[in-house]
């Protein structure tokens, strides 16, 4: 049984923000579970009996070796995709990085890196990070 296709996944997402008020974006690799090639705030998904805050630190340290700290909750998104046979739930955080610089740890699942003013962001975003970008613009700009 696969997570997101035989039922419902939980997928957590980190907005990452620098204290020049850049996100950091990774860019979906040619194995990636979905949209493939579109730029998100990264994630993954929660196992078993881990917290989503677990999770997304495990998650940022297996695919780009940094430590975050996690913060507050910005929303909780369905993510349905009906083209790709899934449907997820995915919670995404307010999060900084702590300790380390992102590299790529996974190339099969992660193309590219970078880090973005909320006013030059990627053009092609994934559904869930669309969805959090408008969200997180509105609480910085008030």
């Amino acid at each position: 049984m696969r997570r997101g296709v035989d039922y419902i996944g939980v997928g957590v997402g980190a907005i990452i923000v620098r204290e020049d008020g850049c996100v950091f974006m990774a860019q979906r690799g040619p194995k990636a579970r979905n949209e493939r090639g579109l730029w998100e705030f990264p994630g993954g998904s929660v196992e078993f009996g881990e917290t989503l805050r677990d999770a997304l630190v495990r998650e940022m340290r297996e695919e780009f070796g940094v430590t975050i700290e996690v913060g507050a909750l910005l929303t909780v998104t369905d993510h349905i995709l009906p083209e790709e046979g899934q449907h997820w739930v995915s919670p995404s955080y307010v999060c900084r990085i702590v300790e380390g610089a992102p590299v790529i740890l996974e190339p099969e699942k992660c193309a590219a890196i970078g880090w973005f003013s909320l006013d030059a962001m990627p053009a092609a975003i994934t559904q869930v990070s669309r969805h959090d970008l408008g969200l997180y613009r509105e609480s910085v700009r008030g």
